[in-house]
């Protein structure tokens, strides 16, 4: 399955579109269940008029999978995949799964359909292990960073850990992101007198996000709870500049609603042109210098 947009001539919505982010508390390891859940948020958020519709990390399978990772995952060709674009045919649909390659490796992943069929995947590039997490034990790392053209404009995403690492986010705007999608299953750690400091953290990454590249951003992060792991839900949709257009509750199920106005995208970046003043030759210069250091040292 490539990780690349498919080359589908799909005509670009110039309006206002609406993003139904689905905060859901998977079942894990039950893609059966996890299936029709899905296929049942996207038929009612479809019917309400949203024009995309947003999962969170692993949404198809749950996140603590282990062992349990290989009878979960799913090539491009599954019977399940099919179901979700068969249902969303007028609808764009982001989700997460255990993503099976041809080569028999085994990602974390997110599809992005549209049109009834898949345009893009991208596989998660930063897998974290440490602490609570073990990702790169039972998974193979993405190679690849990179935006894909749909009917919404060009949309990046970020998989958890992915979002931490500020080149990825300096990769995706030099690609001329249009929208970019942060899927999580972040548990609930730490309180400060406001907000749990998991939540607050994420927050200020999609804010930072959106401030720096001056495009919307959905953060879709799951709820519920695994092997005693609170998740705590708290999605948001930011506009570019970074404030709030809508947020979900904590810890609950819920479907977040928010509208987005790609003409609100291109008054942010006329009134702060931070992409066309951009110099990338400096950034790969200075990159190469100090990867060349290193090799030497």
């Amino acid at each position: 399955m490539p990780n690349d947009h498919q080359n589908t001539h799909l005509s670009r919505l110039n309006r206002p579109f609406r993003v139904a982010v689905a905060q859901i508390a998977p079942k894990l390891g039950d893609v059966a269940a996890n299936l029709e859940t899905h296929k049942r948020i996207i038929s009612e958020t479809s019917a309400a008029g949203a024009d995309l519709v947003v999962f969170p990390e692993l949404s198809l399978t749950g996140y603590f999978l282990r062992d349990l990772v290989s009878e979960v995952a799913l090539k491009r060709d599954s019977s399940e995949i099919k179901q979700l674009s068969d249902v969303s045919p007028h609808t764009s649909v982001v989700f997460g799964l255990v993503e099976e390659s041809s080569q028999n490796q085994l990602y974390n992943g997110a599809v992005w359909v549209e049109g009834g069929v898949v345009q893009a995947v991208h596989r998660k590039a930063y897998l974290p292990t440490y602490g609570m997490f073990d990702e790169s034990r039972y998974f193979a790392a993405g190679n690849r960073m990179r935006c894909f053209d749909t009917r919404l404009g060009r949309v990046g995403i970020l998989i958890c850990e992915d979002a931490w690492h500020l080149s990825n986010t300096v990769i995706l705007g030099a690609d001329g992101a249009d929208l970019i999608i942060l899927m999580g299953n972040s548990p609930a750690r730490g309180v400060n007198s406001a907000e749990l400091a998991s939540q607050a953290v994420w927050h200020h990454i999609a804010r930072n996000v959106a401030m720096f590249l001056n495009v919307p951003v959905v953060f879709a992060n799951r709820v519920g709870y695994e092997d005693g792991v609170c998740f705590f839900g708290s999605s948001q949709v930011i506009a570019p500049g970074g404030s709030t257009l809508a947020q979900a509750a904590q810890l609950e199920e819920e479907i977040l609603w928010a509208t987005i106005d790609p003409s609100a995208t291109r008054q942010a970046r006329i009134r702060t042109p931070l992409a066309r003043d951009e110099r990338l030759e400096l950034t790969l210069r200075e990159l190469e210098r100090i990867a060349h250091e290193r090799n030497q040292a």
